[in-house]
């Protein structure tokens, strides 16, 4: 039965996961720049699993919100992530992303993962 009320579809990935995420590319986007503000372009684009071009896109959509901000460093670029930001959804405008990044922060390092004070 495909598609039924259990989550099953033909659609599903490897090992019975859904091929969808709870967080949208934007939120995986943020995610990778609040872990390491250094990472190039291409290299956002790997870890999210999209293209250079949709990064790009992504990137240029947060810098015009406000949710990151955007300094070169030499030839490359450099980003700050504005943690104080509310979320954009009005049943999330309350919370900050600053409270997402924390939780995924907090477990890279305890995980022995980047340091890093992104959203802080």
């Amino acid at each position: 039965m495909s598609g039924d009320a259990t989550g099953s579809s033909a659609a599903d990935g490897a090992a019975g996961r859904p091929s969808w995420t709870i967080l949208t590319n934007h939120g995986h986007v943020l995610l990778a720049v609040a872990a390491d503000p250094n990472l190039l372009v291409e290299e956002i684009a790997q870890r999210v699993g999209i293209t250079r071009r949709a990064t790009l896109h992504i990137l240029k959509d947060l810098e015009q919100a406000g949710y990151i901000h955007r300094f070169k460093d030499g030839r490359r670029n450099r980003y700050v992530v504005e943690g104080d930001r509310p979320f954009r959804h009005p049943a999330e405008s309350h919370h900050d992303v600053g409270s997402l990044l924390k939780i995924f922060i907090d477990e890279d390092r305890e995980a022995g993962g980047p340091d890093t004070a992104a959203g802080r």
